[in-house]
């Protein structure tokens, strides 16, 4: 795929690792161009250009920027009628102790309609920059999962194979209210990280009974 990435933190830096990595073009961007171009120039199929040329005819868009900053990032590539957006943002405060949205809406829903015309999932954002960058498997051989919500079929079915082709298991959230867990999931996950000392080597997931 040709993908735009927004964002070169270090979930925009993991998603060009693996990405360049699985044989995607990738085309990056951020506030600093200068920190894009870096990053770019470790990975022959990754471009760092201006937001205003970013986009080009790239179909899908990787938003890995903050919750705060992401309606203003995909505003500044243009016209974004029709292309997919998979975000990755999480709402929440500065401490990353509560979310600034949720209950009755979601990051998703709310940049979903603050961006109209964009087809946008929710995917990747339960996952740790580590696990992503060291990619899907853990040492117990288990494969990590990423959940991706939607109302556009033609977008699930584009984030389901691209989380595919980084080797992580795709697992469908259903319809892109269902974001309203997801980031919520994703809170719990930062404080199992953090607040109660497990790292960021960790990952959220659901297991099931034989039969």
């Amino acid at each position: 795929m040709n993908i735009t990435i927004i964002g070169t933190g270090n979930m925009g830096s993991a998603f060009v690792k693996q990405l360049t990595k699985a044989g995607h073009t990738i085309r990056i961007t951020g506030r600093d161009l200068a920190k894009a171009q870096g990053l770019a120039a470790w990975h022959p199929s990754a471009t760092a250009v201006p937001a205003t040329e970013a986009l080009g005819n790239n179909e899908v868009v990787i938003l890995a920027t903050a919750y705060s900053d992401a309606v203003a990032a995909l505003r500044s590539l243009g016209d974004l009628t029709g292309k997919i957006v998979i975000d990755i943002t999480n709402p929440l405060n500065a401490d990353y102790s509560e979310l600034v949205v949720g209950h009755d809406t979601s990051a998703a829903e709310e940049i979903a309609k603050a961006v109209p015309g964009v087809e946008l999932v929710k995917a990747f954002n339960t996952l740790f920059a580590q696990v992503l960058a060291d990619g899907p498997v853990f040492a117990n051989g288990q494969t990590a999962p990423v959940f991706f919500a939607g109302d556009s079929e033609r977008a699930k079915q584009t984030a389901k194979a691209l989380i595919e082709s980084l080797g992580f298991r795709p697992v469908d959230a259903g319809a892109l209210k269902n974001a309203r867990y997801l980031e919520p999931l994703a809170g719990l996950n930062i404080y199992f990280g953090y607040g109660a000392g497990q790292g960021t080597g960790i990952a959220p997931t659901w297991i099931a009974k034989a039969n």
